[in-house]
């Protein structure tokens, strides 16, 4: 009966936590929806919780240190889930000039370092950034069923023992063009993107190839940019990572699939498996567009597979369990060379970068067709509070005032949702106190 108390306590800040402040007299104009993280009340609450591994009142250095998961979460006593974030996975600083300084940070490397440089190669939401965050073990790079979530190229950092895996980039897929300019201006996409996408591969250790076994017009070849890629680069070693595999309700198509983008050869050896898709009349299995048909053949010449590729993994990338074991692989194949990055090094983005792609993750999560792509972001105030929690004020600028309504929602409850979530998002990367207020604005 002692310990009632407490729970209580832990279960009460959690529902506050997610409370909404109401506003003033401006909210038509400007709705301000702000996320205040109780941590502050969770620190006067920690001697009674038992929880006090977190007593220091720098949260964010204390994190670090021990490596924690989630601050919320040790706080309140919640256990981690399966696909928990890794517990070993360093938190990315809060202040850019920190960050900066661990980039360029001589790497505090062991007697015998070893290195692998790794391209992430798939067809947009084929789920790239989910595995690439399963990987590093935090959620830095946003996630969404829309296309053209990724909008810069980042790097990201794997380091365990005398192994350091670092993920180059990720080549985004799409026309022949891979970001053509029309498209880059109707998304407002950075003129980056549309730079030669196969740069990275010069220096590359190892591509991983990605391919989203629920997509049924697309799983069943290789795309040719895909294909283009893997010609090119021929020498440089690659895997077939299959993803979503948990969303087949019929696993013996993954034999099938093996065989038509393998060509039935992993590893230089010949599988034994029956031939994966026969010819079948248009009127039964229907393509997305007869052009893409067509630019296909040309560049291809029928060829759907490769036969190049040394191992292949079936897996779902939000399963923890599941990517654990292509994380080992990738930590094994590390060859003996100098590790590029300073072991406290987890992303190249700067904690800004994080807390943009954050928010434009959930602008694209819930906001309809292309207004996500119209809504310009504004950081007003990155700065530490007394308390030394962050501070963070977004304008969120929209060209037009049915946009301003659908991003505020009835009430309020949209933008204050997506300021809770961001906020949650952004203490598990910082693992610090998180004061996140947005505002929609009607751009000028």
């Amino acid at each position: 009966m002692a310990m009632a108390a407490p729970g209580r306590c832990g279960v009460e800040l959690v529902r506050a936590g997610l409370k909404v402040w109401q506003l003033g007299p401006h909210a038509v104009r400007e709705w301000v929806a702000p996320f205040r993280s109780l941590l502050g009340c969770q620190r006067r609450c920690v001697s009674s919780m038992g929880a006090a591994t977190f007593s220091n009142p720098r949260l964010a250095s204390a994190s670090r240190h021990y490596g924690q998961g989630s601050a919320m979460d040790h706080f309140v006593g919640v256990s981690q889930p399966e696909n928990s974030l890794t517990a070993c996975a360093p938190a990315v600083s809060m202040y850019r000039d920190e960050q900066n300084l661990l980039l360029v940070q001589p790497p505090d490397m062991p007697e015998n370092p070893r290195v692998l440089r790794v391209v992430l190669l798939g067809a947009p939401n084929a789920g790239k950034s989910t595995l690439s965050n399963q990987l590093l073990g935090r959620n830095v790079f946003p996630v969404s069923k829309k296309v053209h979530t990724t909008r810069c190229q980042a790097l990201g950092v794997i380091t365990e023992k005398e192994s350091q895996v670092v993920r180059t980039c990720k080549i985004l897929l799409d026309t022949p063009g891979i970001i053509s300019p029309v498209k880059q201006k109707r998304h407002h996409l950075e003129l980056s993107l549309l730079e030669d996408p196969w740069k990275s591969m010069e220096s590359a250790d190892l591509v991983l190839v990605l391919v989203d076994v629920s997509d049924k017009w697309t799983r069943n070849q290789l795309s040719p940019q895909v294909l283009q890629c893997l010609t090119q680069f021929s020498q440089v070693p690659s895997i077939l990572v299959l993803n979503k595999v948990d969303c087949l309700k019929q696993k013996s198509i993954l034999l099938e699939l093996t065989a038509a983008l393998t060509e039935g050869v992993v590893n230089g050896k010949k599988l034994n498996i029956r031939q994966a898709f026969r010819p079948c009349p248009d009127t039964h299995c229907p393509r997305p567009a007869a052009k893409d048909l067509k630019t296909q053949s040309e560049k291809n010449a029928g060829k759907i597979g490769w036969p190049n590729f040394q191992e292949i993994f079936m897996l779902s990338a939000l399963s923890q369990e599941d990517v654990k074991t292509l994380k080992q692989y990738l930590l094994a194949q590390a060859q003996p060379g100098p590790w590029e990055f300073h072991s406290g090094v987890l992303t190249s983005q700067t904690p800004e970068e994080i807390c943009i792609n954050k928010i434009r993750e959930k602008l694209l999560e819930y906001l309809p067709q292309e207004v996500p792509y119209n809504v310009q972001q504004k950081t007003v105030v990155w700065e530490e509070g007394p308390s030394g929690e962050l501070i963070i004020h977004q304008n969120l600028l929209v060209p037009k005032e049915s946009h301003m309504r659908i991003l505020i929602g009835e009430k309020g409850h949209l933008i204050s949702q997506i300021a809770q979530e961001v906020g949650r998002d952004l203490m598990d990367i910082f693992l610090c106190d998180i004061q996140i207020r947005l505002s929609v604005k009607l751009l000028k």
